[in-house]
């Protein structure tokens, strides 16, 4: 069995395979049926591409059974139904997102789909952290100076963070453990969530994100781009807060409407932001793009403000993270396989039923 690895970096060929060594052990049999631990699973082979899934690339997948993919390959209706003329039978994310698949035209085609909801949340909140005092203690730009031999403190003042409140929006795993790291600072915490955890409740309190915006000397936002959160920061709910507050996101790029933050910078009612990621980023983000120019005006002038930072998604990016998605994917994968229900599936298991070869059977 093939599976075709999209977006692939040297770091996804590295985990992937060495997990997949691991757990399809017996590579060197000669009974090709003989997979992972001596089962009749068929053995599995991993193809690698660079180039990001598309219409155009699906030629690139001709002959696999399962593509694998990340949070900027393109799954709509049109690559779906491409993939499914070619026989791909199995959609893998090696992410948690999933905003980028049609996932309803995906069951109707009987797709197995299934993501990582979860690795090492504490890596994504670790790093929210890292941005939070890098904007905050400017050692960004403390940085820089002491390189061109300029001690100078003038405009490096910042702020303690201890008796200060935190505004997190999204209480899952990884606003949990940001929430666990900043109740060690002396922060007082409030979320906002629709679903509420008990999991949240040793830290703080809940309230409206109507409550919640006008106290909060910092907002972080951890939640899922949905049709309910897109653009959850926008021009009203950014008049909201309190005036000079900071805004971190290592969520997902839609849940801010880029336009209205520029705004905001730009009349002192935001007091800074860090990005892990944007809402334009599937155009750029994972590539080099240092000898080009850039044709995100949005993005570029965001660059421009002295009180912004801004990364290339890479909050997720741990030896343990990136160990936990490889044994996540290929666990899911495994699930396929052997023909069984999937703690991760995003649809429907009518896959269970579905014969390679035969036409989509719905349960």
């Amino acid at each position: 069995m093939k599976v075709a690895v999209f977006s692939a970096k040297p770091y996804d060929r590295e985990y992937l395979s060495q997990v997949h060594a691991t757990r399809y052990g017996l590579a060197n049999t000669d009974n090709p049926h003989v997979g992972f631990e001596g089962s009749l699973a068929p053995r599995t082979e991993l193809v690698f591409h660079d180039f990001p899934l598309s219409v155009e690339t699906v030629p690139l997948a001709v002959g696999a059974t399962a593509v694998c993919v990340f949070v900027n390959d393109t799954l709509n209706g049109s690559v779906l139904k491409a993939l499914r003329q070619e026989g791909i039978r199995a959609i893998l994310l090696r992410c948690a997102g999933f905003n980028n698949v049609d996932l309803k035209e995906a069951e109707r085609l009987g797709f197995f789909v299934a993501n990582v909801p979860s690795y090492s949340p504490e890596a994504v909140a670790e790093f929210a952290i890292a941005l939070i005092q890098t904007l905050n203690r400017k050692t960004h730009r403390a940085y820089n100076r002491v390189r061109e031999g300029n001690f100078n403190l003038d405009g490096l003042l910042g702020r303690t963070l201890y008796g200060k409140t935190v505004g997190i929006i999204g209480t899952g795993k990884i606003g949990v453990s940001l929430a666990r790291i900043l109740q060690g600072f002396g922060c007082k915490l409030i979320a906002y969530d629709p679903y509420p955890t008990d999991s949240f409740k040793p830290y703080g309190e809940y309230a409206s994100l109507d409550e919640l915006l006008p106290q909060c000397d910092l907002v972080s936002l951890h939640c899922p781009l949905t049709d309910q959160t897109k653009h959850i920061i926008n021009k009203q709910t950014l008049a909201k807060m309190k005036k000079d507050a900071m805004l971190v996101n290592t969520s997902r790029g839609g849940l801010v409407n880029t336009k209205a933050v520029i705004d905001a910078l730009k009349s002192h009612q935001l007091g800074g932001l860090a990005l892990d990621v944007y809402e334009g980023e599937s155009a750029l983000f994972y590539q080099d793009h240092s000898g080009h120019i850039i044709q995100d005006d949005e993005l570029m002038r965001l660059a421009t403000f002295h009180n912004v930072i801004i990364c290339g998604h890479q909050a997720f990016f741990t030896e343990e993270a990136l160990t936990e998605i490889a044994e996540s994917t290929l666990s899911n994968l495994d699930d396929f396989i052997r023909r069984v229900p999937c703690k991760n599936s995003l649809v429907s298991d009518g896959h269970l039923l579905a014969r390679r070869d035969s036409v989509p059977v719905r349960i």
